[in-house]
């Protein structure tokens, strides 16, 4: 039986494997650019016309960004018997959208979907085992 969780936010994911009593953490980094975004070209007012543009272009690229970033947290995970997805509220969130979309056979293995806060290597390594116990 192999267990896997993830720990994820728009940054990085890290997965955590454990089979037959071994345990393996694997860091994947997001790639994803955080954007800054300044109101329009030579206005004072905030909102200009050229803010919608850049937002949406924004969005589009990171909407784009998030897509490859999960196909390869996927590719990493596509083994597993049972799967929690954990992290700050949002991505962990999408990629379980993510999953139920266009990954059907892993979205039946997922056991959960919870928020948490940032931790540690040991502290995320630690709440998998102990999901994984009580469940």
């Amino acid at each position: 039986m192999k267990h896997t969780g993830i720990w994820l936010d728009k940054d990085k994911a890290l997965i955590i494997t454990i089979e037959k009593e071994q345990e393996t953490l694997q860091t994947i980094p997001s790639n994803i650019e955080h954007y800054r975004i300044h109101g329009g070209s030579g206005t004072r007012f905030k909102g200009g016309p050229q803010d919608v543009v850049q937002d949406s272009k924004y969005l589009e690229r990171e909407k784009h960004q998030l897509k490859q970033y999960f196909k390869t947290i996927v590719e990493e995970i596509k083994d597993t018997d049972a799967l929690v997805i954990f992290g700050p509220a949002g991505t962990n969130e999408k990629l379980n959208e993510e999953l139920q979309k266009n990954y059907k056979s892993l979205s039946t293995k997922i056991k959960g979907v919870q928020k948490a806060d940032s931790m540690t290597d040991n502290q995320v390594k630690a709440w998998v085992r102990h999901f994984f116990k009580s469940n």
